[in-house]
């Protein structure tokens, strides 16, 4: 091998080495680039800044910002109140569904302690839970209908507030039906429409038919 070959070749595997070298280099460059998001640049809470005027990380909400879902504009709905006293009235009209919707959420959540009939003997008291009220009491016949929306809400005694588990209108379904079973339990055949009575009356008049003999066959 002729010495300009050997230079050659030297040539070679140096220009080898460094491009090898370079290689490793920008990997290792691009490994140093990666950022997780554990490493992200960012405040914990409450620590101190100094890009803020006033010292702080946390920024203060720009006036008038509500969270989506959480305009409670109308007070009636949301508050069960008109001024500083309960309402009297519902907030919309109740109907055969309203009153559906709050027979199912009083089942669930109300019944295992007023009882199917809101005689406060649910299930939970038979079992030694202190009793509940009644909702045939006098006090709560005429409590308007904005204060048992209330309590619902905010709780009462030792009773906790339902706020979480049920929704505003399905509160005010369940008042619906709270009054429609303090009705059940003390109506009158006034209280009937007309036809209505008149199908009851029919009904109490009309003779009994006697039962089928045993054994006989029918025509």
């Amino acid at each position: 091998m002729t010495a300009t070959t050997e230079r050659s070749h030297r040539r070679q595997r140096r220009r080898g080495l460094a491009a090898m070298m370079a290689s490793l280099l920008l990997v290792v460059g691009l490994g140093g680039c990666r950022q997780d998001m554990q490493d992200q640049p960012k405040y914990r809470p409450y620590r101190p800044s100094a890009f803020y005027d006033d010292g702080r990380s946390e920024r203060p909400l720009e006036d008038g910002t509500v969270a989506r879902g959480l305009l409670n504009d109308d007070t009636l709905l949301f508050t069960g109140k008109v001024g500083a006293a309960p309402a009297d009235v519902f907030p919309f009209p109740v109907t055969a569904e309203v009153l559906q919707r709050g027979q199912e959420r009083y089942n669930i959540y109300c019944s295992p302690c007023h009882g199917a009939v809101g005689y406060g003997d649910g299930m939970i008291v038979r079992r030694g839970y202190r009793r509940a009220a009644s909702y045939h009491i006098d006090r709560l016949r005429s409590a308007p209908p904005g204060y048992l929306f209330d309590v619902i809400t905010r709780g009462f005694g030792v009773m906790p507030d339902y706020a979480a588990q049920v929704a505003v209108r399905d509160r005010w379904a369940i008042v619906a039906y709270i009054r429609a079973l303090q009705l059940s339990q003390h109506a009158t055949l006034a209280d009937v429409p007309p036809a209505e009575q008149r199908t009851l009356a029919a009904g109490a008049t009309a003779p009994a038919q006697p039962p089928a003999a045993a054994g006989h066959a029918h025509d």
